[in-house]
């Protein structure tokens, strides 16, 4: 979902594996519980929170006390992207004072659009996204390349960091034409298609949607405009592309 979490169905979340490789990419409400299934929190080799927003970042409370206090084991902290500020943000909620846990447990680093890292043999790099905070939009690429909205408008760098890319997994908030007036801070679901198919992405996959919409409509919107593959992220699903990335 996007904004909030309802029963079965979580805020943003996802996780991109690559042979051995495994990058977190969001915590939003309700994406913790689904992790500790897949023991994520232990194996990752980062985790990526594209902006300050609570659907998208608030299970990393849960996450902390995980490591914290939880019966898994990492052998060295976590590497954590997030854009400028949102640690700030997260720590002065805990109200987390230098010597906190979070900083030992956490190896934050900065996601700033431009930049790219190497982690556990994948490239991540980031653009800029078009919101109402600071925000990225992410690529992951290994065997091939996942690109990720996070929460975007139609004017940030997400078109041009998806060119090419086998895998764009976009942001679709809202149904029906854009009026004149839209909020420019989130995508429509047919400016997903749109983005789709000017970037000659090999499929798409919709999320973010709103909670009191119906994804199918969302997936038909985006695929009148994308003549790729179209799907939904619906909760627990896997999605396999080129060399099983």
């Amino acid at each position: 979902n996007g904004t909030y979490p309802t029963p079965g169905r979580p805020a943003s979340g996802y996780v991109v594996e690559d042979g051995d490789a495994l990058v977190w990419l969001d915590a939003g409400p309700g994406t913790f519980p689904a992790a500790l299934l897949l023991d994520v929190p232990d194996r990752a080799d980062a985790l990526v929170l594209s902006h300050v927003h609570p659907d998208h970042c608030a299970d990393v409370f849960p996450l902390l006390n995980h490591l914290r206090y939880g019966d898994g084991f990492r052998d060295r902290p976590l590497p954590l992207f997030a854009p400028q500020g949102v640690v700030d943000r997260l720590t002065a909620f805990l109200g987390a004072g230098p010597d906190h846990d979070f900083h030992r447990l956490f190896d934050v680093r900065l996601a700033e659009p431009g930049a790219g890292h190497e982690v556990g043999g994948l490239e991540i790099g980031f653009g800029a996204a078009a919101h109402s905070v600071p925000a990225v939009v992410t690529s992951v690429e290994g065997s091939a390349r996942l690109v990720y909205s996070g929460d975007t408008g139609p004017d940030g760098d997400l078109a041009a960091t998806a060119s090419g890319a086998d895998l764009l997994l976009c942001e679709a908030t809202w149904q029906g034409d854009p009026p004149d007036d839209r909020y420019p801070y989130h995508l429509y679901a047919s400016e997903a298609g749109g983005i789709a198919r000017d970037a000659g992405v090999g499929m798409l996959v919709v999320t973010h949607v709103a909670p009191t919409l119906d994804p199918a409509v969302s997936v038909v919107e985006a695929g009148a405009v994308f003549d790729g593959p179209v799907s939904h992220a619906e909760p627990g699903t896997t999605i396999e592309t080129k060399g099983n990335a």
